[in-house]
């Protein structure tokens, strides 16, 4: 559903919400932000127009409960939900409550949601279409002796991954029939937890592999990508620094990559934001797609830096029922650009939480830098949710201009009251074999082994020296 709205409201907190309110306010549009308990004193409370109270802190009770960000809606005078990314954002059933409320939903329809949100049916989808995919299972794999007859053919070492995961969880990986008998139990057991399903399919596990995605965007009839970004450094399947483009490929290899993420966007028809996810092998120079993400991202600004696209705006025009503005040949990569995510989590104690009030908070600036959060000082970071703070980006010329910008920002970020990641990121920017974009998936975890963190936090200015 697409229509005219006047009025926003944001299905989600922290900086995501951040962002879209902004994107939203600069459209003219009126925004309303839902907070649970925990976030009452939010950014995104403080700068909405309105706000509404949707639960207490537990997300299941507030950000995950469909009936209340719709009685939100109705009671704020909302037409329309942005729903962010996480929680309720790829979920079909939620999409389709919000149209049958009159109301639009700010990202695709429910049955592209259906269809490439579920891992088992993209996989099928993308081969229909013709995109190269890992080698696995066709659909999902009801039973272990199954898993192990398919993996035969597969090849090992395989994955089980949830067909219903999401964000690096519901992965498991096995290495012979014995242990994917094991892992199979295992793995629907927690994706049943975790997901609400248990269902779970086969990929054969690159372990040398990177991860690139391709941005697009459609109306619905049209669709263009927005080239590609590198994610390639992750910690157990999360990532942590994002960049783009990718160095890794040649000009003709992103070409096929971005021409077949249109093919399959295309196939179903894709109304606003996605990204399809592939793997990158570097020895065969081969790309396989993965899964697709029904939503805005993360690690959406990298993108947003080298083509100057606001996304963010760019999926709200589309859900007001404008026609999708871009021509392909007009959008073009200037530059690099790279973004660390800046979480609250002590480095040196295995990345452990760390939720407190912000006693201090310096933010960097200058040429090509920008700095996406939900802090303010004297604000108190919750332990109910993600640990994600906010992210700090900045773009250059080119990859070695944007690697000295971002060691240069990290010296001058100070956030005073928890621990972040930010010795971490520090860390890498003068690690050799991140300057010289030699890293794959599982780069990170043997780096972080061999290169334990001090928990030391950036130094404060001193007094008289301006940051």
């Amino acid at each position: 559903m697409k229509g005219k709205f006047t009025t926003l409201l944001v299905a989600n907190r922290g900086e995501i919400a951040v962002r879209i309110i902004r994107a939203a306010k600069e459209l003219g549009l009126r925004t309303v932000a839902v907070y649970s308990d925990a976030d009452a004193d939010s950014l995104a409370v403080r700068m909405a127009d309105t706000s509404v109270r949707i639960g207490p802190a537990h997300a299941s009770k507030s950000y995950l409960s469909i009936s209340a960000v719709i009685e939100a809606a109705r009671k704020s005078g909302a037409g329309a939900i942005h729903p962010g990314y996480g929680f309720l954002s790829e979920n079909a059933e939620f999409a389709e409550a919000v149209e049958q409320a009159g109301l639009v939903f700010v990202g695709p329809t429910p049955h592209a949601i259906r269809t490439m949100g579920d891992k088992a049916a993209a996989r099928s989808a993308a081969v229909q279409a013709g995109v190269p995919t890992v080698p696995g299972s066709v659909g999902v794999v009801l039973t272990a002796e199954d898993a192990v007859s398919q993996a035969q053919n597969i090849g090992f070492p395989i994955m089980i991954k949830a067909s219903a995961g999401g964000g690096g969880r519901g992965i498991r990986v096995a290495n012979n029939a014995d242990e994917l008998r094991q892992q199979f139990v295992l793995a629907t057991t927690e994706a049943a937890a975790a997901f609400g399903n248990g269902a779970v399919y086969l990929e054969r596990f690159i372990r040398r592999a990177r991860h690139i995605e391709v941005q697009i965007l459609g109306d619905g009839q049209r669709v263009v990508h927005c080239f590609e970004r590198e994610c390639s450094l992750q910690r157990r399947r999360q990532k942590v620094w994002e960049e783009a483009p990718s160095v890794a490929i040649s000009k003709d290899t992103r070409a096929a990559l971005c021409d077949s993420a249109l093919r399959l966007a295309s196939a179903v028809a894709y109304r606003g934001a996605g990204t399809l996810e592939y793997l990158y092998d570097d020895d065969s120079k081969a790309f396989f797609f993965i899964e697709m993400n029904t939503r805005i991202q993360v690690e959406h600004p990298v993108t947003e830096m080298v083509t100057g696209i606001d996304l963010v705006q760019e999926m709200i025009r589309i859900a007001l029922g404008e026609p999708l503005r871009l021509l392909q040949q007009d959008i073009r990569l200037n530059g690099a650009a790279i973004e660390v995510r800046i979480n609250a989590e002590d480095a040196a104690k295995h990345f452990m939480p760390s939720p407190g009030k912000i006693t201090q908070l310096l933010v960097p600036g200058g040429p090509g830098v920008r700095f996406d959060s939900m802090l303010y000082p004297g604000y108190t970071v919750p332990a109910y949710y993600d640990s994600l703070l906010g992210k700090l980006i900045v773009h250059a010329p080119d990859r070695p201009g944007a690697l000295c910008r971002m060691k240069r920002a990290l010296g001058e970020l100070v956030v005073e009251g928890v621990h972040t990641t930010v010795p971490l990121h520090q860390a890498l920017c003068v690690a050799p074999e991140v300057a010289s974009a030699q890293f794959h998936t599982g780069f990170l975890e043997t780096w972080l082994a061999e290169n334990p963190l001090d928990a030391t936090p950036p130094v404060t200015p001193k007094q008289g020296v301006n940051p």
